[in-house]
């Protein structure tokens, strides 16, 4: 096999950490704001991130919801309400106590003591009391139920450390949130919403997920039940990708959502809330990117097919870039993943192999270029992103099909593509599990072994509570592990806990995680 020259300086076997910013920065997705934690998503970034939201949003409105709006501010009250909420939120919360600023007279800014607030602002992480509040006066009878809403918009949660669309103290979400007139109906909600997010990383991003219930110590704070997705990144740590919960009454005693049901009495609402958020584009980055940049799937491709002319600054460029106009033409009459084939023509200056390899660094899926003899005879220069390389010449693995073959055959090779991704995806997940671990001291070797990506265990436990989880859980802190969640789909349990010797109840996944 020839040596092949990369596009991109780190290796991810080399320092995944390292590779992911120089992929994020490469592939022009995002940059530093200059506040931290808070980033600046570029156009290329944000149009994948449209794309998701464009799809998910889709989701929801069939399963009929409907899209609302919600101030970003909330009374610092309204937390109080909910005590196990606000213990959960309250080191990440960022408060507004002023709304004035004056001159302190050395040319600084500075908040006005006359302009401080009554009751100080939280700047919302999440919704569920303000939605609350709002639901309290929309829901008076059993008609009004169920109550099904959701929100796109961005919270603010103070991370100490950052790392852009994985963690950032500002990040972009959608949050739906439902009240229903008993538990039924919001558990079928919260599990509604996790098939979902299942469907959605499966269908649209090409990211396998094992969708599960979270452990007690997981829950989200004042949930009743707590379920997730959760995918395996390419150096074997699990990524949280989207959650599910279902709340109880809690939140609407706390806010006062009852309704008057069929006999004329007073009952609390039973009430369900989800969310996914800009964490996805990180995921998606993590399972697919390679040494070369971004791999994106085709279905959330801004433009799932580039075209490259090869501009001369000459006479005969006005030629071909008609001839590419007609490919360009073609290509979006066709339909590719369900929706018509999105194609960009890039006829901005510059040599074509440097935009070549900006396009292959952001992980256009296809990249068509054509140079004067392509236009002779009639055929285009077409590269995959999933299969860039020759591996016998070490050179990009180009084909050369006639323009009109192309056309027909390109959507189908778009289809072949997210396939392709997800089948690479999931297939590393399942080398990447064990699942014969049956005893802690073996389960800390493991990850203590020294192998660089060590994957994820599954391991049988008996599902211990209060003080005794909280023993378990300061054991694998000890080695940076975590729980992740109780698979749905997985043979029942047939041995022994491995953290208390107790009959096992169920099995469980363990894993390093961000």
């Amino acid at each position: 096999m020839s040596d092949i020259r990369h596009a991109l300086n780190t290796r991810r076997e080399d320092d995944f950490a390292a590779w992911y910013q120089e992929v994020v920065a490469a592939g022009d997705m995002a940059e530093e704001s200059g506040v931290r934690g808070c980033m600046v998503i570029k156009p290329w970034g944000y149009g994948i991130w449209e794309r998701m939201q464009r799809l998910l949003d889709d989701r929801i409105k069939a399963a009929g919801i409907q899209n609302a709006y919600f101030p970003i501010f909330i009374p610092l009250a309204n937390f109080e309400r909910e005590a196990e909420h606000v213990d959960g939120f309250a080191k990440e919360m960022a408060v507004v106590t002023h709304h004035r600023l004056i001159a302190d007279g050395q040319g600084k800014l500075v908040p006005d003591p006359e302009a401080k607030l009554e009751e100080p602002l939280v700047v919302r992480p999440t919704s569920e009391t303000i939605i609350g509040d709002a639901m309290s006066r929309w829901v008076q009878s059993w008609r009004d139920l169920p109550l099904k809403l959701n929100q796109w918009g961005n919270v603010v949660r103070w991370e100490m450390r950052t790392r852009m669309f994985l963690r950032t103290s500002e990040f972009l979400w959608q949050e739906g949130h439902t009240a229903h007139a008993d538990a039924g109906g919001a558990r079928e909600e919260t599990m509604r919403a996790l098939e979902m997010y299942r469907a959605f990383a499966e269908d649209d991003l090409a990211l396998p997920v094992i969708a599960g219930e979270k452990p007690e110590n997981e829950r989200f704070p004042g949930a009743t039940e707590t379920w997730s997705i959760e995918a395996m990144m390419q150096d074997g740590k699990a990524l949280q990708a989207g959650t599910s919960h279902y709340l109880g009454t809690s939140f609407a005693e706390a806010s006062g959502i009852r309704y008057q049901d069929k006999e004329g009495g007073q009952a609390l609402c039973h009430t369900a809330s989800w969310g996914v958020s800009t964490r996805m584009v990180g995921a998606m980055i993590m399972a697919h990117g390679d040494d070369d940049g971004l791999r994106v799937p085709p279905s959330v491709a801004p433009h799932q097919v580039v075209i490259l002319p090869m501009l001369r600054d000459k006479p005969e460029d006005a030629a071909l870039i008609e001839y590419c106009e007609a490919l360009q033409m073609s290509l979006t009459s066709q339909t590719a993943l369900g929706e018509p084939v999105r194609v960009l023509l890039d006829a901005t200056p510059g040599k074509a192999a440097a935009k070549r390899w900006d396009w292959v660094r952001k992980g256009a899926p296809v990249i068509l270029e054509v140079g004067g003899r392509d236009m002779e005879n009639g055929v285009v220069s077409m590269l995959r992103r999933d299969a860039l390389w020759n591996s016998e010449t070490g050179k990009p693995a180009f084909q050369n099909p006639d323009r009109d073959i192309a056309a027909q055959t390109i959507p189908g090779v778009l289809g072949d593509i997210q396939s392709a991704l997800y089948t690479e995806a999931r297939e590393r997940r399942e080398a990447n599990v064990v699942r014969d671990i049956d005893n802690m001291n073996d389960l800390a070797a493991f990850y203590e072994s020294g192998e660089k990506f060590p994957g994820w265990v599954e391991v049988q436990w008996s599902k211990p509570t209060g003080a005794a989880l909280e023993k378990v859980v300061e054991q694998l802190k000890a080695h940076k592990l975590t729980f992740r969640n109780v698979p749905m789909h997985t043979p029942p349990a047939d041995g022994t806990c491995i953290f208390t010797g107790e009959p096992a109840v169920e099995r469980i996944y363990v894993a390093r995680a961000y």
